[in-house]
């Protein structure tokens, strides 16, 4: 998915939720798929992964080839030493 398809698909989103054809859970799905896939589109055989565990970790989400890199780049986006594992996100 290029930029310009990913901005008409949140476009398209933020229209149907002002014209009430979904409400902000709806949203919010749409938006974060549209999101995740020019994400990983952009750059190649990545796969998202969501930190579990304690904060500022817990919910973090990054882009990585395996949960060891995503690990990685977990503990380098943090300060401090955070205790948390990673899992895969499905899209």
């Amino acid at each position: 998915m290029d930029r310009i398809s990913a901005l008409r698909n949140v476009e398209d989103a933020l229209s149907d939720f002002e014209a009430g054809e979904t409400d902000l859970a709806g949203l919010e799905r749409r938006v974060r798929g549209t999101l995740r896939t020019y994400a990983t589109d952009l750059d190649g055989d990545l796969s998202a992964y969501r930190a579990v565990g304690e904060e500022p970790a817990d919910g973090v989400v990054v882009l990585a080839p395996s949960a060891g890199a995503a690990r990685e780049r977990v503990a380098g986006l943090l300060a401090g030493d955070p205790a948390f594992e990673v899992e895969a996100v499905e899209p």
